[in-house]
């Protein structure tokens, strides 16, 4: 919770976003209302912004997934576009969720700025679409707990101002 609020002080020392959106998950709930309380916006829940749907693989650990489904871990490690999880999503399903989380800000908040509270898997989906890359990067971007990614939306051009930002953390020190 202390990484939640120091990333709520941040955003309130450089931004005044007019709105705060955020995954109904618990976690992201919290880190989203730690920013509200801080900056004043509003927060909303959006459902959009949960997290991959992980099927049968849900709640286990990746030693667990590994040993109960090795095929399709081995995909996922290695070739994640390519594979769906045993009655879940896959990062196609995904990329249009958060295809239309982007389209539904940019409706709603024309020139304002926004806070989007999302897991690592949503916001790696949004920076692929705002990068213009394929989903074979999807391993390649890291997002750490509680960093900063900041693009600017035009209707012209996206500016990608900062990728896993995470300066605001330095205190902490990153569990094992």
């Amino acid at each position: 919770m202390a990484e939640a609020q120091a990333l709520a002080e941040r955003i309130a020392a450089q931004w005044s976003p007019t709105a705060i959106y955020a995954s109904p998950l618990q976690r992201c709930l919290q880190t989203g209302d730690a920013i509200a309380r801080t900056t004043g916006a509003p927060l909303v829940p959006l459902d959009a912004l949960l997290d991959i749907d992980y099927g049968d693989w849900q709640w286990k650990t990746h030693d667990e997934a590994a040993q109960e489904f090795p095929a399709h871990f081995s995909a996922w490690v290695n070739l994640p576009w390519l594979m769906r999880f045993p009655h879940g999503e896959c990062l196609q399903d995904l990329l249009l969720r958060a295809a239309d989380v982007l389209r539904f800000v940019l409706d709603r908040h024309t020139e304002e700025t926004v806070v989007l509270v999302g897991h690592e898997s949503v916001n790696r989906a949004m920076l692929l679409q705002v990068m213009d890359r394929p989903l074979t990067q999807y391993w390649r971007i890291q997002q750490a707990p509680c960093a900063l990614n900041e693009f600017e939306v035009t209707a012209n051009s996206v500016r990608i101002l900062r990728i896993d930002d995470s300066s605001h953390l330095s205190g902490f020190v990153s569990p094992p």
